[in-house]
């Protein structure tokens, strides 16, 4: 754990507040999910990484769903750099898009397929190449356990 601290108990007040689940994003997508008729757990715990969370997982077909704010993690379109105390919020969001590698890696090195998306890609596609990939990883995982005989 880093022993930096933010500039200001203002700001940190402030990053205390920020919502760190049940996001707008992840509510619409999670919505639209269930309304196709999909079943996923939420908040579930990245197997084998402690303080880890998977914000949508489907958990027979092994498929990881992460919404990420473009701010915190680093969006090549929206991120900005905030100029009151850089250095320290460069260290910061560079060790939370790290975080976000070394778990993508940890999820597929275990065999889940990792869809991560941005809090601004409309709900609708999200939803949408969600389901469509849980379709299909569920498809893959009976017809493997068929030619097996399973």
């Amino acid at each position: 754990m880093s022993t930096m601290k933010p500039l200001t108990a203002a700001v940190s007040a402030r990053m205390s507040r920020q919502a760190s689940k049940d996001t707008a994003a992840e509510l619409a997508v999670r919505r639209l999910l269930h309304a196709a008729g999909l079943r996923y757990r939420v908040e579930y715990p990245v197997p084998g990484m402690a303080r880890r969370r998977i914000d949508v997982a489907f958990t027979r077909a092994k498929v990881a769903v992460l919404i990420d704010g473009c701010f915190w993690h680093g969006c090549p379109e929206h991120a900005t750099h905030p100029k009151s105390n850089a250095e320290w919020w460069r260290k910061k969001l560079d060790r939370n898009m790290a975080r976000d590698r070394e778990t993508t890696e940890h999820l597929a090195a275990e065999g889940w397929i990792v869809l991560r998306f941005w809090e601004h890609e409309a709900p609708e596609e999200v939803a949408m190449r969600v389901g469509a990939t849980v379709q299909r990883r569920l498809a893959e995982r009976t017809r493997g356990r068929e030619e097996w005989g399973d």
